[in-house]
């Protein structure tokens, strides 16, 4: 077949060049087109479940709210784990499905058990689904500095509310924008029990005066004189007067009007959240993208709508601030990445023109790499893949490889028309034809290997799975497409430039005459030793194995994304105004970094968030200018500044942080889950664990999770009491909670605004001694509230949670760049010495899970990979022995890889195991191309088994081994160098591993695969030499 297609594209020489110029320019239009991400998607399947629940305490919502929901979740088709989290008035319920289960499909089975549920929860709990977004969701933050002096807090949260909100929420591709910080306006009416007594006002009366407030009617149609008139009736109004003068009730013909039993204004609503930016208050706004969207191009149209909303903005309201832009980090990776692409075929075409001494066998050789990666990028837009970091890795890794299979057949054409010096078309294609089909069987048996090796690596699960799967498409597309283009557009470029070469007699270049040289001398003088040079390979490679287990393990690189995120940490408890201030101070000390561009923070929850934090907690964005100290360094002293004021303190990265969070649930790389039932044992025992945790040499950032016990106000029911005076508990407790919590009577609607009318006591009345003087109607008058009910202050937890329908305490830690794999050997001898008490148990979870069992796995795949290449070699080449002799190239590439890892103090990551799979298919590709060509000089030349065969053999082949070789490893050049920078941190430990076994494999390949076949080689050669197969190898 593939001869046929060989001679087929010799004899339409015209459609294939058009055919390829056509996928050229379509696949470079279709690459430019594409989307753009950071990452693949690596969106676990989550739904996350938001219930509001007043002020309720986190008991009473953990157990009215959250245990229901987690109940009906659990047990549903896919689901994999359900996390709760309780809070104050608050319920987040994350339920995780399995990876590559449809989202959509989730969310309606959800919706069904939701609706079963609800009767179960208190009434007017209604629980509402998160929309969907993604794991690298958080696109942009832009923040709006609010100065007292010049701006009012009400207004620029109102701008964002009611103006920016709903335009950047019409952009596709926009999943949710959520506002953090101002004061959210609301109509309030503050009730004075007091006058209310006196002038005999109920509570039941003042909210169904304010029921019908502000709204419109309508009044039907009506015709008249040959036409319609539609009837309005126009209640609207937004004055507080008019408001003010509503009459409650009238007594003896004299009306009772609100003002005069209760306050009326406007005031800022209760929140559990705010923001600054660069040491000031802000608004900040968080803009989430939908799975799939194009990072870039969201930018771009977000950054577009701003820009024409900032040409007119109100009064008073300064210019929008980003303060976070993950499209500067996209834009960095894809550039750099981009670089290493265009900078590895410029040194491609280097080592070509150091070889051939020849522009147009270099021109026709470097033809694959476009034409090949037009392919791949026409294969990603079928196969709905993006251009991100990964999928370019794994073009910029094969990007030397795409050359090896046009510059065999091109180097061999060459050698056979300066042999043949054909005349007329008809034997110019004959010999293009020939030549093509004496190294087309090498070709693809090693093509074949090299796509068998990357099995293992579709076969990851979870994250890993997901990050890397997308470089194994790219890589093996684009080998494959290489391979399509060396069988068809390579021999047609063969045809129109070689033949009439003026260079076509002319021998090898300079720098092939000398390593030929030398080659020669080495293998002549090698001979007689040959058993005595395999056996230093083997000590050679035993002693690489044995320092294997001493590397440093990691699951991924760390990223450099240009930004931190910091987490701070107050004790729970801590008032919002409190944290506010120590956040403000936080920012100001951050911004005396030198690196530091901006700092924006956001304390406790927004409205609309799908975190649980508590107003003791800050998030701080740092945005870092470039700077030639290590990121290490710049944590490291951010964390000595912050380490003066009274918090908790984790330095981490956006991205980094996300993926930590999709691995165990918390946003730290290692978690220690306490389980158990009693909140004060699991507290105890989390106390205990930290304290032997600390100990152990580099962990850092090592916290227990915030739940602890906070202030609480209880006002505890006397139902003796209540019977005597005729009151109804249920009814008291609700206008209790209406007059505490607040209660919104009706919405006020102004234009497209609207804003809550509220009925709530005001401040100073909300502390024990005002709750004590609440006067209650009861059937005997007016009585004090302190007559029916006890109120003292207690405690209570500040949140709790829930991990499969068990309470949980998470202990957090992250690794200061130490060996993992140490830290964790640690981490276990200290929990397998720690008693617990019955029925709890301790669960360790982190990144470290993902590598190592990424690392069985790749092991354990890997062995079937190696199984399958020596499949495909006996097939080929009928002699287990000729098979070995050419897997024999993998251990000698790994001498070299692991001798380049210690030089390049890289850890052992999933990254560096990608590389050792690469390797090994470049690798095998050496020997392949050597065996076959000994076995066809004694076919097909007349040559007979010897030394002088070995060495025609091996300096024949000496060209097209060093050449592929050599661009395969010096392309990956660019990724060598500047490992931290962003997009290469990733592909960095692949490049490594890919170089130093190149280099290892390539040298001692080309002494020992001659001296093995010289050893073991007769016998088998024998064998094949007999069968009267005459199908070139």
């Amino acid at each position: 077949m593939f001869s046929w297609i060989v001679n087929t594209s010799l004899h339409n020489r015209l459609f294939v060049l058009a055919f390829a110029v056509i996928t050229m320019i379509y696949g470079g239009l279709t690459a430019q087109q594409m989307a753009v991400d950071v990452f693949p998607d690596l969106n676990k399947p989550t739904v996350t479940i938001m219930t509001e629940a007043g002020g309720m305490a986190p008991e009473e919502v953990e157990q009215l709210v959250s245990f229901p929901l987690e109940t009906a979740l659990n047990g549903m088709p896919g689901v994999t784990r359900v996390r709760s989290v309780s809070g104050i008035g608050l319920s987040i319920v994350y339920a995780e499905f399995e990876w590559g289960s449809d989202i959509y499909r989730n969310r309606q089975l959800i919706a069904e058990r939701l609706a079963e549920v609800k009767e179960q929860l208190p009434e007017g709990i209604n629980p509402a689904m998160g929309p969907i977004s993604s794991v690298m969701g958080e696109i942009m933050l832009i923040a709006f500095p609010v100065d007292p002096a010049l701006s009012n807090p009400m207004a620029v949260r109102e701008y964002v509310d009611f103006v920016l909100r709903p335009r950047l929420l019409s952009i596709p591709g926009v999943a949710q924008v959520i506002p953090i910080g101002g004061e959210v306006r609301q109509f309030r009416v503050e009730p004075n029990t007091a006058m209310m007594a006196q002038l005999g006002v109920t509570y039941d009366e003042l909210a169904s005066t304010l029921q019908g407030f502000s709204s419109n009617t309508s009044g039907g149609y009506l015709e008249q004189n040959a036409r319609e008139y539609l009837i309005r009736n126009m209640g609207r109004t937004t004055k507080l007067a008019d408001m003010q003068n509503l009459a409650v009730k009238v007594v003896n013909g004299q009306p009772i009007l609100l003002k005069q039993v209760a306050e009326v204004k406007f005031a800022a609503a209760f929140k559990r959240g705010d923001a600054g930016f660069a040491g000031k208050p802000a608004v900040i706004v968080s803009i989430q993208k939908q799975p799939n969207a194009d990072s870039i191009k969201l930018t771009g149209e977000v950054e577009a709508a701003l820009a024409s909303l900032s040409k007119a903005l109100p009064a008073g309201i300064s210019k929008p601030q980003v303060s976070f832009r993950q499209a500067d980090f996209i834009d960095a990776s894809i550039n750099n990445v981009e670089e290493a692409l265009r900078d590895g075929a410029i040194m491609v075409a280097i080592i070509l023109l150091l070889f051939l001494m020849n522009v147009r066998t270099t021109l026709i050789s470097l033809t694959a790499i476009p034409l090949a990666l037009s392919i791949t990028f026409l294969v990603f837009k079928a196969m709905g893949l993006s251009v991100n970091v990964m999928t370019l890795g794994g073009l910029a890794i094969a990007i030397g490889e795409l050359v090896d299979d046009a510059l065999v057949y091109v180097e061999n054409v060459l050698r056979r028309l300066k042999e043949h010096q054909p005349k007329g078309a008809l034997q110019v294609i004959g010999v293009i034809g020939a030549a093509c089909n004496e190294v087309r069987s090498g070709v693809i048996v090693a093509t074949l290997v090299v796509v068998l090796v990357f099995v293992p690596l579709f076969a990851l699960p979870g994250i890993e799975g997901r990050l890397f799967a997308p470089l194994g498409v790219a890589y093996i597309t684009s080998i494959l497409a290489s391979l399509l283009v060396a069988l068809t557009v390579t021999p047609v470029l063969c045809y129109y430039l070689l033949p009439k070469m003026k260079q076509i007699s002319h021998g090898d270049s300079f720098l092939v005459t000398r390593l030929k040289r030398w080659d020669r001398r080495l293998l002549l003088a090698s001979f007689n030793h040959a058993k005595l040079a395999l056996l230093g390979a083997v000590v050679m490679l035993a002693a690489a194995v044995a320092t294997v287990p001493f590397f440093p393990k990691a699951f991924l690189p760390a990223f450099n994304e240009g930004t931190l995120t910091i987490s701070l940490l107050l004790n729970p408890g801590t008032s919002l105004s409190e944290a506010n201030r120590i956040g403000s101070l936080a920012e100001t000390l951050i911004l005396q970094v030198p690196e530091a561009k901006s700092v924006g923070r956001r304390t406790g929850r927004a409205e609309l968030d799908e975190h649980a934090e508590g107003v003791h907690s800050s998030e701080l964005d740092v945005d870092l200018k470039h700077s030639d100290r290590p990121r290490e360094e710049i944590m490291a002293d951010i964390r000595q500044r912050l380490g003066l004021l009274p918090a908790t303190i984790t330095v981490g990265q956006p991205i980094s942080h996300r993926l930590d969070h999709l691995l165990s649930g918390v946003r730290a790389q290692i978690a220690l889950k306490v389980y158990g039932d009693d909140l004060d044992t699991l507290r105890g025992v989390a106390a205990g664990l930290k304290e032997q945790l600390a100990e152990i040499p580099g962990l850092t950032d090592l916290q227990i999770e915030k739940q602890v016990l906070i202030p609480q106000i209880k006002i505890r029911l006397d139902y003796d009491r209540a019977a005597q005076l005729g009151v109804l508990p249920g009814s008291l407790l609700k206008t209790l909670e209406t007059l505490a919590e607040g209660d919104t009577i009706t919405q006020i609607i102004d234009n497209n605004k609207r804003f809550n009318l509220v009925v709530r006591l005001p401040d100073e009345a909300r502390d024990i001694q005002g709750l004590s003087n609440i006067l209650i109607d009861t059937p005997h008058g007016k009585v004090p509230l302190s007559q029916i009910a006890s109120i003292e202050e207690s405690d209570g937890p500040n949140q709790i949670g829930r991990e499969n329908s068990r309470r949980r305490i998470v202990i957090a830690a992250n690794t200061d760049g130490s060996d993992m794999a140490v830290i964790i050997e640690q981490i276990r001898a200290v929990l397998d010495q720690q008693t617990m008490p019955e029925g709890y148990f301790v669960s360790l979870e982190g990144q470290f899970q993902a590598q190592e069992a990424a690392s069985k796995l790749i092991a354990g795949l890997s062995l079937i990979s190696l199984a399958l290449i020596f499949m495909v070699l006996y097939s080929r080449y009928k002699s287990a022995v000729l098979a070995a002799m050419i897997m024999a190239n993998i251990p000698m590439a790994l001498i070299g890889s692991v001798a380049a890892m210690w030089l390049a103090d890289i850890s052992l990551s999933v990254a560096s195991l990608v590389g050792f799979i690469t390797l090994t298919g470049i690798a095998t590709r050496n020997g392949i191309l050597k065996v076959s060509h000994y076995i066809n000089l004694c076919k097909f030349e007349g040559e007979t088994f010897g030394q002088a065969m070995i060495v025609r053999g091996s300096l024949e082949r000496l060209t097209p081994v060093l050449m592929t070789a050599l661009t395969a490893a010096l392309a990956l050049l660019p990724l060598l160098f500047a490992a931290d920078a962003p997009g290469k941190e990733i592909l960095h430990p692949v490049a490594v591993v890919i170089f130093g076994g190149l280099i290892s494999s390539t040298i001692m390949d080309s002494l020992l695969t001659p001296l093995m076949f010289w050893l073991f080689g007769r016998a088998p050669l024998q064998r094949l030499l007999d069968d009267n197969n005459q199908t070139m190898l």
